[in-house]
C-alpha cells in the first residue's frame, strides 16, 4: 500500500531553511581580522562580506525545532497506526464475508458488500483528513520557523556586518567550501533559544 508514502516527509524543514538569507546593506568597513570566528572579518579584497548558518547544527540545537519536530512525528505515526489499524479492520471484514458468501442469500450478501464499501469509503475520508491535517500543521510549522530565522538573522546581523547569510547543509547545499571563520550559526542558535520560552 502507498499510504505511507502520502505521509508529509520531514524534509520540509529543510525547505524551510535552505534558501533563507538576509540582504543587507553593505558595510565599507577597512578592519579586517585573520583569527577565528571574529565577527568583524572581512571578505578577501575588501568586498561583500558573507557568513553561512550550518543547518544541521541548527535543527541539532534549536530548542524549538526539536520540540516541534518530535510532537509532529509523534501525531505522524499516530496517524499512520490509526489508517493502518482500520485497513487491517477492513481487509479482516473482507476475509470474513468472503467465508460467509456461500451461505449467505443474495440480499444478505449485498447488504453487506454495501457496508463494507461504505466503510471503506469512511475509512479513506478519514485518511485524507488525517493527512491533510498534518499537511496543514508542517506547513504552518514551516512557515513560523522561516518568519524565525529570518527576524533571528536580521537581530543578529543588525549591525550590517553581512551582506549575505546562506545557508550550509553537509552534502545538499550548493557551497562547495566554506571558511569556518565565517560560520556564525552558534550565534544564531543562542539568539533562537533565548528568543524561545521557557517551558
Amino acid at each position: 500500500m502507498h499510504t505511507r508514502q502520502l505521509i508529509v516527509k520531514n524534509g520540509l524543514f529543510l525547505m524551510a531553511i535552505a534558501g533563507v538569507f538576509a540582504a543587507c546593506q553593505q558595510n565599507n568597513g577597512k578592519t579586517a581580522s585573520t583569527s577565528g570566528k571574529d565577527s568583524s572579518v572581512q571578505s578577501a579584497g575588501g568586498g561583500q562580506k558573507l557568513a553561512f548558518v550550518d543547518i544541521d547544527s541548527l535543527e541539532a540545537h534549536y530548542v524549538y525545532f526539536k520540540d516541534k519536530k518530535t510532537e509532529l512525528d509523534r501525531k505522524k505515526e499516530a496517524a499512520q497506526n490509526e489508517i493502518a489499524s482500520k485497513e487491517q479492520a477492513l481487509q479482516n471484514e473482507l476475509r470474513v464475508l468472503q467465508q460467509r458468501a456461500p451461505t449467505m442469500t443474495q440480499a444478505e450478501g449485498q447488504a453487506a458488500e454495501a457496508t463494507l464499501q461504505r466503510k471503506a469509503q469512511q475509512h479513506e475520508a478519514n485518511r485524507q483528513n488525517l493527512i491533510a491535517q498534518l499537511q496543514t500543521q508542517e506547513a504552518q510549522f514551516s512557515e513560523d520557523l522561516q518568519k524565525r530565522l529570518e527576524e533571528t538573522i536580521k537581530q543578529v546581523n543588525a549591525d550590517k556586518r553581512y551582506a549575505f547569510i546562506f545557508s550550509y547543509r553537509a552534502g545538499a547545499s550548493n557551497i562547495l567550501y566554506k571558511d569556518d571563520a565565517y560560520d556564525v550559526t552558534e550565534e544564531v542558535i543562542k539568539a533562537l533559544n533565548d528568543a524561545t520560552p521557557k517551558k
